[in-house]
């Protein structure tokens, strides 16, 4: 048995690979086009595994990804690729319409495809999940109720907006062509390997360096987090029992202000790691001018994948924060790797020059 897993070098992408095959000998055929958060470093462990297939490639590669089904007869495909950083797409959004719209259009035809000339038994035992994200339904003010699945989508950012397009698109595939498919929308997933662009490592690797702790206008935007692990683990049981052509929100129950995030991260680090002079790193907090149309709030109601599948997350916020700041101090190679940019060394060598 195999499964195809796209986006498989990022985040959350390579977070649930490492999950998978510690949980189990299925193979993964992992494609990833290592754009600038693709890091083969996370997925070091797995180099010599038999059941973990690299490819470098993109989802847009229709004959590549035709190729790779083929191939691999994999009995589902797990979505993530994407650009997925809200400032890089308002200074950039063509990546992101790119990624995800053309090349999730793409993905699907190539597994529409596939999945037409599978045998019955075969056809109705696959899945295509497409994981996707919880700013595809707006904001929020203080009193709303969190996001539900029903909740209308409101994209505010070329990137929630592209991702929007994206669900809409799934879904079409599934109710046009009957493609079995699954779209699950998270709230913000942190953890280990979590690349330092985003607020919770770029506080913690700031603060070890003696910089300024960025935060946007007041720092009172509020997030659901949700440990990336735990997300991990609602995906599985997704593409175990979800209902076909069902949307299910995964949550934290965590919601929490920016400022409060970075807070609990000074006083962690105030803990692990003091430093010398004996200051807070809480004194490193500067705060700076709000991005466009920054988001107020995002909360999910994640009760419907608790009521069906039995699914709630493992960690608290305060238990998950403090894992991902142990990882952080433990692993300063992988940290100086991406920082320094030699993560991309050994695969500029294996696969030439990658823009």
């Amino acid at each position: 048995m195999t499964i195809l897993v796209t986006g498989g070098a990022g985040f959350i992408g390579g977070n649930f690979v490492l999950d998978w095959l510690a949980q189990s000998e299925e193979t993964v055929v992992n494609l990833d086009a290592l754009t600038y958060a693709g890091n083969l470093d996370t997925l070091r462990s797995l180099r010599d595994k038999p059941q973990h297939v690299f490819i470098h490639g993109s989802i847009g590669d229709r004959p590549l990804v035709e190729k790779l089904l083929a191939e691999h007869r994999p009995r589902a495909v797990i979505n993530f690729a994407a650009e997925s950083h809200v400032d890089r797409s308002i200074h950039g959004p063509s990546d992101f319409i790119e990624t995800n719209i053309v090349g999730t259009f793409n993905l699907l035809e190539s597994v529409r495809g596939y999945w037409m000339g599978l045998s019955a038994e075969d056809k109705q035992a696959f899945r295509f999940l497409h994981v996707s994200t919880d700013e595809v339904y707006g904001t929020l003010s203080p009193q709303d109720p969190p996001f539900a699945e029903t909740h209308r989508y409101e994209p505010n950012s070329p990137y929630s907006a592209s991702k929007a397009a994206s669900d809409h698109l799934v879904r079409a595939w599934h109710h046009t062509y009957g493609l079995p498919v699954l779209t699950t929308n998270c709230s913000n997933n942190y953890g280990p390997y979590h690349f330092p662009e985003k607020l919770i490592p770029l506080v913690i690797l700031n603060a070890l360096a003696g910089k300024p702790l960025p935060i946007y206008g007041d720092g009172q935007q509020v997030r659901d987090w949700l440990y990336v692990k735990d997300h991990c683990s609602a995906i599985r049981r997704v593409l175990e029992a979800g209902r076909l052509g069902e949307t299910y929100n995964v949550g934290g129950w965590n919601e929490k202000a920016n400022l409060q995030v970075v807070n609990t991260i000074c006083a962690i680090l105030d803990e692990l790691k003091p430093r010398a002079d004996g200051a807070s790193y809480a004194a490193q907090i500067a705060f700076v001018q709000d991005r466009p149309g920054h988001d107020r709030r995002y909360a999910i109601d994640a009760r419907k994948l608790e009521r069906e599948l039995g699914w709630k997350p493992a960690e608290t916020f305060d238990s998950g924060i403090r894992k991902t700041v142990e990882w952080y101090l433990a692993n300063p190679q992988w940290v100086e790797n991406v920082a320094s940019g030699h993560y991309r060394d050994w695969i500029d060598q294996q696969y030439g020059q990658i823009a």
